[in-house]
């Protein structure tokens, strides 16, 4: 499907932000047993109802929920989080350095987080998420870890991984923003950062492959970035806008080579702008997360957003209208890793969406059955 011109959804998405009524979606019916709960049920955000086949449905706030996660300041999340993960209307949390004094303390309040009593429908672990690459991209404390540029061979690669999981899984942290397996150019703001395995698709998809690997084998997910490639930009996304004037081909041939190498349960989105395939950044693009990644790459997993309040995308929308071009996109979790407030606020966005029918409550609801698969295999992981 070609995406529809930025024009068109600024203007639904004006809507979105602003509010506005309108009947609830139809809901869809569970292709997944009962122990894989369907996401689709009625939009009033009502009880819990059980479909034809047992599975237990979703209100829409719910099915909203299964697709966000929330960040919050401090050692210890607000109250308002606390309520929400009791109504079964979040999926999971993402911490930085400001929610952490030490391990232990980490993994007492992760613990406290987990034993919250949610809704039999949504009755899996929460994701609780980190950036910890290694070098100098480290959210939890503990020995030093070399950063991708200071990382020499496929077996050190692991090791690191092994190490970076060893610590998060001691945490209780289950999945990793990482690895990078951007492709590096002369002059790339990550090259410059340490945060890259190099200039060559190979090297990148072997060695981050392999950390990926030993993330997996201490019981972390791993999530590689940033699609569909970040290697040749000159700036940050947290600093300013970024584009990558590249042409298809090559983006196909060398940046999105080691997604196909790695086969990948979750990918990160990046939110720079490719102006050769579409005007927008990739994050809000159908034709990059639904046409290259979910139709080339024959993607079936979690999609997640870079974060959506870096400077890179300030210019684009309120946090509701970014949700909503995220979601239309293809995108499964559009991640405001800045405040909980600015979660809160995406998540009303779509509920308002949904009601207005800007948002086919179909379309909710297969992104929220595959966070919540991806959930639930986390919690068959014999490591957690």
């Amino acid at each position: 499907m070609r995406a529809a011109p930025l024009a068109v959804l600024l203007l639904v998405a004006a809507a979105v932000a602003g509010g506005c009524g309108g009947g609830d979606g139809a809901t869809a019916k569970s292709t997944t047993a009962s122990a894989e709960r369907t996401a689709a049920g009625p939009a009033d955000g009502g009880q819990a109802k059980d479909d034809d086949d047992g599975a237990a449905r979703l209100t829409l706030r719910q099915a909203i929920g299964q697709r966000m996660v929330f960040a919050y300041s401090g050692a210890r999340p607000p109250a308002a989080l606390v309520k929400r993960i009791q109504r079964g209307e979040a999926a999971g949390v993402v911490l930085f350095s400001r929610n952490v004094t030490s391990v232990a303390a980490v993994r007492r309040q992760v613990g406290r987080l987990q034993r919250i009593k949610r809704p039999a429908a949504v009755d899996a672990p929460l994701l609780v998420m980190v950036d910890q690459e290694g070098g100098d991209v480290r959210r939890l404390p503990g020995p030093p870890a070399a950063s991708a540029a200071q990382t020499r061979t496929a077996a050190q690669a692991r090791a690191n991984g092994r190490a970076a999981g060893r610590l998060l899984h001691g945490a209780g942290v289950n999945v990793d923003f990482a690895p990078v397996v951007d492709v590096a150019r002369p002059g790339a703001a990550l090259e410059r950062e340490g945060r890259t395995y190099g200039r060559d698709a190979k090297t990148v998809a072997q060695r981050a492959g392999a950390f990926a690997q030993g993330l997996a084998a201490a019981g972390v997910q791993p999530v590689p970035k940033h699609f569909p490639g970040f290697g040749a930009a000159t700036i940050n996304t947290d600093d300013g806008a970024a584009r990558v004037d590249l042409p298809l081909s090559t983006l196909r041939a060398i940046d999105g080579a080691p997604y196909g190498a790695l086969k990948p349960d979750a990918v990160m989105i990046s939110t720079a702008i490719y102006p050769r395939v579409d005007p927008r950044p990739a994050a809000f693009s159908r034709r990059w997360v639904t046409d290259e990644l979910r139709g080339r790459h024959a993607f079936t997993g979690v999609a997640i957003t870079d974060d959506l309040q870096a400077a890179a995308v300030a210019r684009f929308g309120t946090p509701s209208q970014l949700a909503f071009f995220a979601l239309r996109a293809g995108v499964d979790l559009p991640l405001f890793a800045q405040t909980y407030a600015a979660g809160a606020r995406a998540a009303a966005g779509l509920e308002r969406a949904v009601k207005s029918g800007a948002l086919p409550r179909d379309e909710l609801d297969a992104g929220a059955r595959r966070v919540l698969r991806w959930r639930l295999d986390i919690a068959k992981d014999p490591s957690n």
